[in-house]
């Protein structure tokens, strides 16, 4: 339009010399190495410029290796989760027609105690959590809905009242303070799933129960978890108890970790992870509880002798995120759960 309007024809600007001899542009910062310098400088001569298509050609094949390794790897990655799905599936049909019709007569078998090593499947983990736990309490859904209408009126009670007047030997102060506990504790519990910052009266353990067991049965399992000897020990704070415990892991730290100096440790396993050890603690008791914290130590041995008291203590609180199930299980199994001639329950 311009040019009919004028009359003047429009030259394109000059084609720039650089690049006349490459048949493609730069794709990348990699390739400016290959670019001539500007008029202004003194030109590359042919050996320098060999020498940079030559460091090029080499910064391409490393890269085109770091993209197949990387390929590799992710189709590895793939392969294996493909077979672990295809293991989950299988092992649910065995659980689900075979294992739990049968429970009392299968569950100390050799093959479902193999198969429960190695994890159960998501679909039946909280059915056989409760087989496992059992009920000794005999709490039934029944006496869980009685339980939790209490809990709501005495929730609703504490937070309309100010008054400091005793309940049942107990002022209303200490325990609206617990209250207050249990709601702080909530938004500490998996923090990274998001499910638990509203939802009153959960813990650890119970938030792991109520990820995979129905509500009732959560709190039956919950109950009885927390009957058991050692869960009682320590949530009652028994010291004579205590003690033995501590003692009993010492004697067996002893006989697996004799090169560790023995810290302070507070377990925090990724919660997927933290499940399938609690498979296993299920299936044996209290006993595996050690023996993870046995394990964990010697997965990491070789890092925490490196180590002062303060990152030990901080390293063990929150343990590296890419920890896998097979080597923490793989040094579990081979964690010894006996000291010269004595056993667990006899060392206990």
């Amino acid at each position: 339009e311009y040019e009919a309007r004028t009359g003047r024809t429009c030259k394109p600007p000059p084609q720039s010399s650089r690049r006349k001899n490459f048949e493609f542009e730069p794709l990348s910062t990699t390739a400016l190495i290959l670019e001539d310098r500007p008029s202004n400088l003194p030109a590359k001569s042919v050996e320098e410029a060999l020498r940079h298509r030559q460091e090029y050609d080499e910064m391409v094949a490393e890269a085109k290796k770091r993209e197949i390794k990387e390929a590799h790897k992710r189709k590895k990655i793939m392969k294996e989760r493909f077979k672990q799905e295809e293991n989950i599936a299988s092992a649910m049909v065995i659980w689900i027609n075979e294992i739990l019709p049968n429970w009392e007569v299968m569950r100390s078998t050799r093959r479902v105690r193999e198969l429960w090593w190695q994890g159960l499947p998501p679909s039946v983990r909280g059915k056989v959590w409760s087989l496992a736990v059992g009920n000794e309490l005999n709490i039934t859904p029944e006496l869980y809905e009685i339980f939790l209408s209490r809990a709501k009126e005495r929730w609703k009670s504490f937070s309309e009242t100010n008054s400091e007047s005793d309940v049942e030997g107990v002022s209303v102060a200490d325990r609206e303070a617990s209250l207050e506990l249990i709601k702080l504790d909530i938004s500490r519990t998996f923090p990274s799933l998001y499910i638990f910052q509203k939802v009153q009266g959960m813990s650890f353990i119970a938030a792991v129960l109520i990820l995979n067991l129905e509500e009732a049965d959560a709190f039956i399992a919950f109950a009885n978890l927390l009957n058991k000897p050692c869960q009682l020990a320590f949530f009652r704070v028994d010291h004579s108890m205590m003690l033995r415990y501590f003692a009993t892991f010492e004697v067996f730290f002893e006989e697996n970790l004799s090169k560790l100096i023995f810290t302070l440790y507070s377990k925090s396993l990724p919660l997927d992870l933290a499940c399938r050890v609690w498979d296993v603690f299920c299936r044996d008791g209290e006993e595996f509880l050690f023996r993870t914290g046995l394990g964990i130590l010697r997965l990491y041995e070789d890092i925490l002798l490196q180590m002062d008291f303060i990152h030990i203590a901080q390293f063990l609180t929150k343990l590296p995120e890419d920890i896998t199930s097979e080597k923490l299980f793989t040094c579990i199994a081979a964690i010894q759960m006996q000291n010269s001639t004595k056993k667990w329950t006899q060392v206990e």
